[in-house]
């Protein structure tokens, strides 16, 4: 792993540890989750909108073994690699990997202030809202999924 990202990825009890002085020192923290396999244009920009909504962006990542639970076929890019990518960009501060099909155990540890999801979820509806009081429903960026990028590789080579 790159140097300047090591610090940025963290396991839940050593992330949990920084949040509560994080939290004591009177920061915001924003939390957001997702598979993030092949980090795109879209990702970034909701990624910095995320970061808007308070001072600490932490990003929870599925891991493979739960992507491949909720996307057959996936992931294309490692955790760890996933993680790393995202460790890299100046809108997060904070990368943790973890294993469940949702991330409510790793909100319920760590009590963001905000919680923030993509467009195509409505507030009521993401995970973690009956914890965290303040929710964002962020919109997309049209024509930019992980999907879609697949779909042309594929079609490149069909």
């Amino acid at each position: 792993m790159a140097p300047e990202c090591k610090d940025k990825v963290l396991g839940l009890s050593e992330l949990s540890l920084r949040v509560n002085t994080l939290k004591a020192d009177g920061k915001k923290i924003v939390f957001t989750n997702g598979c993030f396999d092949i980090v795109h244009v879209g990702h970034t920009r909701y990624l910095s909108m995320a970061k808007a909504l308070g001072d600490i962006l932490i990003v929870a990542v599925n891991s493979d073994d739960s992507v491949r639970r909720l996307k057959p076929g996936r992931p294309i890019v490692s955790e760890h690699e996933r993680a790393e990518v995202l460790a890299s960009l100046s809108a997060v501060d904070y990368v943790m990997i973890f294993n469940e099909d949702t991330p409510y155990e790793t909100i319920s540890e760590l009590r963001p202030d905000v919680l923030v999801k993509g467009g195509d979820w409505e507030k009521e509806d993401i995970v973690g809202s009956d914890i965290v009081s303040e929710v964002h429903s962020l919109p997309f960026v049209d024509g930019r999924s992980t999907t879609e990028i697949i779909n042309k590789i594929k079609g490149l080579h069909s």
